[in-house]
């Protein structure tokens, strides 16, 4: 009979000596049974049992109920409901005024429909569902990864039991999903402060407590303030709302990110070793040990450095439109850039907190050399070419561009073709490419 049955008791001393008299050196035998981790793994989960009937159902890989609860519960203390009406007006007239002041500066149009004041409470609950798509490929491929580390023998005992496993890692990953939503929404400006589309599409939402919280140690007027950061988010809706694969590219960045996880196959027995059955606190302690973080493989930095130059490329493009539209109209607009620069270049607790849980750090390290392409850009060669490059993201600049930033511009000048819509530029390029290829086949 196995050593221990399926289930969640914990294995029979009597029978681990037994098993220990039959051994035999060289016969599989020995002083250890290699699944008594496995065991014990067991008695963790069985703890478990009564938190995940507590903590709400979710059929994918990130228990979003939990998640949600843990935010909310977190935020309770601190924010309301809903903003109060006077903010929600001056979030309309600060993005309505942003809106006009931005049209000369670049060629993408309005992309927001609607603008709207939100709480921390009401950014969990609008942004969430952009969450779920951020977080399950990597929660996905972890617990897979999990299933892929158990020995065959350990598999096929378990059973259903993997089942329970896969709810262990929800709640795991919920709960830490959960603290890391609640500190970002205590921090965010708007609803794309991260640089990422988190919320409702066409949509400009500003947080106002936030924003009256990151006012006062700037010593700059609050209506000043706050129309600066409308700025930068109608900018980024525009980006976002204009610029269709750019969503996309984003998102699926990150799912190639999570495609290369790997996790240790000796972290199961180191997690199992930590965890006392009895005290549930040992649970989280061992969760959060950073036992099971998953080491970055050659092919995830790849992802990431693709990650981070894009994130780099929409702030820094934010950066310089944002400056060029308010620079003659807000006093402090120079400062106001500084601040917001050192902020989403540095990234706060928050968002570490988040690059712990996920693996992927949403901040743009290459910012500043982003702007100084942008602008050379702009410079050298007008609005209209300098926007036209988000038409495909063939024509975006790469990361070497970003180190040299004087040859991308020099090259783009090359063109003979640099008033032509880039897209009718790629086109060309793509139907010689293929005349060729036809040639070099019928030879």
């Amino acid at each position: 009979m196995s050593e221990f049955q399926f289930g969640f008791s914990a294995p029979d001393p009597d029978d681990r000596d037994k098993d220990k008299d039959k051994s035999a050196p060289g016969q599989g035998g020995g002083s250890e049974n290699p699944f008594d981790a496995f065991g014990q793994l067991g008695q963790m989960l069985s703890q478990l049992g009564q938190m995940m009937s507590q903590a709400g159902t979710s059929s994918g890989p990130v228990n979003y109920d939990l998640a949600k609860q843990i935010a909310v519960q977190k935020l309770g203390g601190q924010v309301g409901f809903s903003a109060p009406s006077e903010s929600a007006k001056a979030v309309t007239d600060a993005v309505h005024l942003a809106e006009m002041w931005l049209d000369p500066a670049t060629t993408l149009p309005a992309g927001a429909t609607s603008a709207r004041a939100w709480t921390a409470r009401d950014w969990v609950e609008h942004t969430l569902p952009t969450w779920q798509r951020l977080c399950d490929p990597v929660a996905r491929r972890m617990s897979s990864a999990w299933v892929d580390a158990l020995p065959a023998e350990a598999k096929e005992q378990a059973g259903p039991l993997l089942a329970m496993v896969g709810q262990m890692g929800g709640m795991a990953f919920g709960s830490q999903l959960g603290g890391a939503l609640a500190q970002l929404a205590a921090e965010v400006l708007t609803a794309t402060d991260i640089g990422l589309p988190l919320g409702p599409p066409a949509t400009a939402a500003l947080l106002p407590a936030n924003i009256e919280e990151f006012t006062k140690g700037l010593e700059r007027p609050a209506s000043e303030v706050i129309v600066f950061i409308a700025a930068r988010e109608a900018a980024h809706q525009r980006l976002f709302a204009h610029v269709p694969w750019l969503r996309q590219r984003l998102l699926a960045t990150v799912e190639e990110f999570a495609n290369g996880i790997k996790v240790d196959t000796a972290a199961l027995e180191q997690l199992a070793t930590q965890v006392d059955p009895a005290n549930p606190e040992t649970i989280e302690q061992a969760m959060r040990s950073g036992v099971l973080e998953p080491q970055t493989t050659p092919e995830q930095q790849v992802a990431l450095t693709r990650l981070e130059t894009l994130l780099a490329l929409v702030e820094g493009w934010v950066d310089i439109v944002v400056g060029d539209a308010v620079a003659e109209r807000l006093p402090g607009a120079d400062a106001l850039r500084e601040t917001l620069r050192r902020r989403r270049a540095s990234g706060g607790p928050a968002e570490q907190t988040f690059a712990t849980l996920v693996g992927l750090e949403l901040r743009p390290r290459k910012l500043r050399a982003a702007a100084a392409l942008w602008r050379l850009v702009t410079d050298q060669h007008g609005i209209e070419a300098r926007d036209g490059l988000w038409a495909h993201p063939d024509l975006m600049p790469t990361a070497a561009d970003l180190d040299d930033p004087m040859e991308f511009a020099e090259r783009l000048g090359q063109s003979t073709d640099l008033e032509d819509d880039p897209i009718a530029q790629l086109q060309r390029t793509e139907e010689a490419e293929k005349r060729k290829n036809d040639e070099t086949t019928e030879d």
